[in-house]
């Protein structure tokens, strides 16, 4: 794909960019050649190929979401905490609307 002169300048002046008549003639085969490049990787047969997120694969260690069985220090005193709100709505504590 052939980027001209004007496409560059139309380009600068969307992305807020002052180019110079220099900088407008000197990026014209640049972009041409990076889009030449991106046509070039359509051409891959990516058929079989899994999406990815990265190169390396990656795990996360999880573990298992356990309430602690201590009363002084684990969970389960969902109403205890509640007791203390000003207000409580379905087990959550209430709190005033700040968006309209």
């Amino acid at each position: 794909m052939s980027i001209d002169r004007a496409t560059v300048a139309k380009i600068a002046s969307l992305a807020r960019i002052r180019m110079s008549d220099d900088e407008l003639d000197r990026m014209a085969p640049e972009l041409s050649q990076i889009l030449d490049w991106v046509e070039q990787l359509g051409e891959v047969d990516t058929a079989g190929v899994e999406p990815m997120t990265a190169v390396i694969p990656n795990h996360l260690r999880l573990r298992e979401d356990i309430i602690n069985a201590n009363p002084l220090t684990g969970g389960g005193r969902r109403d205890a905490v509640l007791a203390n709100a000003p207000a409580a709505e379905h087990g959550f504590f209430g709190v005033p609307k700040v968006i309209e």
